[in-house]
């Protein structure tokens, strides 16, 4: 029995070295791992080398309906859901896969990190609770994160309708005079 215990306790501390790496919170790691919040907290600082940040988690479905964030929550939830369709990978596991090939894409890209793995988590339970769906887009037909039950027929996502001020981050700007400059 106490080497059950042990098995398990080891699966734990190797799931919240993972999820810490990926830049979990320490909320996060409450929920899906056994392990006491004082060994989290330790774990944290030997992974991350500083102490976990304070505050509370994202309760909002509206920080995922702002086109930025929303086209890389939409991304993450494409991986999400191709992997549930195509394997037999559930919960956490997937997840953690999809939050994978979202930062392999956007490395590839070379774009900003915008989706955590704590917000990609809680989108997750967002759509379990039926607060969020995929929406498809008029123009391009792609599928997109929205408000569940949301009345809009004629739905078009932020890459098809771009805001003005769209891209005019400072770190687009800083790329744009690094390129003028070279």
């Amino acid at each position: 029995m106490r080497n059950k215990s042990v098995i398990s306790e080891a699966r734990d501390i190797r799931l919240a070295v993972e999820l810490i790496e990926l830049g979990a919170r320490l909320q996060l790691l409450e929920a899906e791992t056994n392990l006491s919040r004082e060994r989290l907290l330790k774990l944290y600082k030997e992974v991350r080398g500083v102490s976990p940040p304070k505050g509370m988690l994202p309760f909002s479905t509206d920080w995922f309906m702002t086109w930025q964030p929303n086209v890389h929550a939409s991304l993450f939830m494409a991986y999400y859901n191709f992997l549930e369709r195509h394997t037999r990978l559930s919960g956490l596991e997937r997840i953690i896969k999809a939050y994978r090939l979202y930062l392999e894409q956007i490395g590839r890209c070379d774009m900003e990190n915008v989706l955590s793995l704590t917000r990609a988590w809680t989108m997750v339970r967002f759509f379990d609770a039926g607060m969020l769906q995929m929406t498809r887009c008029k123009c391009c037909g792609g599928d997109f994160v929205a408000h569940a039950h949301d009345p809009k027929k004629d739905y078009v996502c932020g890459l098809c309708h771009m805001p003005a001020r769209a891209g005019k981050t400072r770190r687009a700007s800083e790329a744009a005079s690094e390129a003028a400059c070279a």
